[in-house]
């Protein structure tokens, strides 16, 4: 048994990088590389850490499948703490199959909570699912029940569950504790932080007030026409109709409901819809063809009436209307998804952004450059290598803010 070895992959599991290095950092043979980049990466130095392991997937060779997998999987752990969301998941998923076959679960399981955590940032929650659920969590060690139950809770965050979020996440707790790795502690009482955080606001006639996740279910939940600025989507029960990529009808849209059950000025709606101080026929013209859309698009759920000064939104069933709006201030409203992923705390690139949001690289690096000028976010490096971060973290919840597939979509 070689003992610096051992002593130094002990160190890693338990998150203490530096006496990791204290044993292998003289060393150039494959195990050590391999360690050597695991504590780099944990240290935050991600480009040497990602140098070191393909320098140690080398040295293994194909002789060694199994060291050589766990090497990638590594690697692929780096790119996702750096938010290089652009990796091939063959290769990972080949690593995980490698792992499986040469008797490595516990390796071949971290493959799959990797999997499945690119695929909760990219906001693909059902592949996300159906990774973790490819994993026995009982027979894994207390670290991977832990980041098991962290997935599945931020799973439920983003679906809005808010009871099976808070059940898998005090699970995950218990789990942190037990395996003593203060960043894995510290994460998962991050993410219980942001279920109990502010999550959206109930817009009123009244003003508005704040809402925890669990709050903002519950009003999903009720039987009312309600108008999400969250999702960009008007819904009625399990009724959904998604306006995220037609911008100008959802603005309308929220503009009624915002108005209801009174009707809502045709100069107001020019002015803040097609953001415009000056009017004219050419306006007038675009609002009657802009209205006509929503209203087909809503016919479903409502109807949108002419009246002598403007318009009025009227859901079929008289159950009133909610409007749920993000849980920032309206100068943030159009860069709130941006800041919603530059929240963990992580530096990102803004090709990631552009993945993760479904958005071009070119719309991703206006809202950067727009809330750079704000001092929201701040950026690190020059050219490619630059990344993307925020000064402190925004006492909100991103649950609501991320992007997630919705039906129709």
């Amino acid at each position: 048994m070689d003992l610096p070895i051992t002593r130094a992959a002990r160190a890693l599991a338990a998150g203490d990088p530096l006496a990791a290095l204290n044993q292998v950092s003289l060393r150039d043979d494959a195990p050590a590389l391999a360690l050597r980049g695991i504590a780099m990466a944990q240290l935050g130095d991600f480009a040497r850490a990602n140098a070191l392991l393909r320098k140690a997937a080398r040295a293994f060779g194909p002789a060694n499948p199994a060291a050589r997998a766990r090497c990638i999987v590594a690697e692929a752990e780096v790119a996702l703490a750096s938010r290089d969301l652009a990796w091939p998941e063959k290769s990972l998923a080949a690593a995980r199959t490698a792992l499986s076959v040469h008797g490595d679960p516990v390796n071949a399981a971290h493959a799959a909570y990797l999997q499945a955590r690119r695929l909760l940032l990219l906001g693909r929650l059902d592949e996300a699912e159906r990774a973790l659920a490819g994993v026995d969590a009982p027979a894994m060690p207390a670290a991977s029940r832990a980041i098991h139950e962290l997935i599945a809770g931020g799973i439920a965050l983003r679906r809005l569950r808010a009871h099976d979020a808070a059940a898998a996440l005090a699970r995950a707790e218990h789990a942190a504790r037990q395996a003593g790795v203060p960043a894995l502690v510290a994460e998962v009482d991050h993410a219980v932080q942001a279920l109990h955080a502010v999550a959206a606001r109930h817009v009123t006639p009244d003003g508005t007030r704040d809402l925890t996740l669990a709050d903002a279910e519950a009003l999903l939940a009720s039987p009312a026409l309600i108008v999400d600025a969250c999702r960009n989507a008007v819904r009625q029960g399990e009724r959904i109709v998604p306006l995220a990529s037609r911008p100008i009808l959802f603005a309308l849209a929220r503009l009624l409901a915002q108005g209801w059950p009174h009707d809502v000025s045709r100069e107001f709606l020019i002015a803040r819809a097609f953001r415009t101080g000056f009017q004219d026929d050419s306006h007038r013209a675009r609002l009657r063809v802009e209205i006509g859309r929503l209203r087909t698009a809503l016919r479903p759920l409502a109807a949108v009436t002419a009246t002598r000064d403007g318009f009025a939104l009227q859901p079929h069933a008289d159950l009133g209307v909610i409007v749920l709006a993000r849980p920032v201030d309206v100068a943030d409203r159009d860069h709130a998804a941006v800041l919603a992923c530059l929240v963990d705390g992580q530096a990102w690139s803004s090709s990631a952004l552009a993945l993760a949001l479904g958005a071009s690289q070119r719309t991703v690096q206006r809202a950067l450059d727009a809330l750079a000028a704000s001092g929201q976010v701040l950026p690190l490096g020059h050219g490619r290598a630059r990344r993307w971060t925020t000064p402190s973290v925004p006492a909100f919840t991103t649950s609501l803010l991320l992007p997630t597939l919705m039906p129709g979509q």
